[in-house]
């Protein structure tokens, strides 16, 4: 995959530090970590708004598809469309679909075919790769 916005490590750090993002959130979106369960800063937000790529804005979505999985992550049951690309994961003795930015290539967490909706997904994202703009 080949992202549409593409800077440097350098570049994406002092982004992130000027937004204000969490701690890890380079090692999240730029290498593809994965926070500790229950630490993220939105894992039990409820508020109205939409969530966005923290590295380049990108809409990604409603906050009225968030859900309580009880992972510990956030988690939602869709997504605003083609705000996200999948990618096999075959990493940890897994296949997973891990998804990413689809304009900044961000690492975002993994989708499960386990949601409780009627999309069957449950969209489970790391807080740190994501920015919550309220109404």
């Amino acid at each position: 995959m080949s992202a549409k916005i593409q800077k440097t490590d350098a570049e994406w750090k002092a982004l992130l530090a000027e937004k204000g993002a969490e701690r890890g959130a380079f090692e999240v979106t730029r290498q593809a970590a994965t926070e500790r369960p229950f630490t993220g800063k939105y894992e039990a937000v409820w508020t109205d708004g939409s969530y966005h790529c923290i590295c380049c804005g990108n809409q990604l979505f409603d906050a009225a598809t968030k859900f309580d999985a009880g992972c510990g992550w956030p988690s939602f049951s869709e997504a605003v469309p083609g705000a996200i690309t999948e990618i096999v994961d075959r990493s940890h003795g897994m296949t997973r679909t891990e998804t990413v930015c689809s304009q900044c290539g961000a690492h975002l967490g993994h989708v499960f075919p386990d949601g409780p909706t009627d999309t069957g997904l449950r969209y489970c994202m790391n807080s740190a790769s994501l920015d919550l703009k309220t109404n």
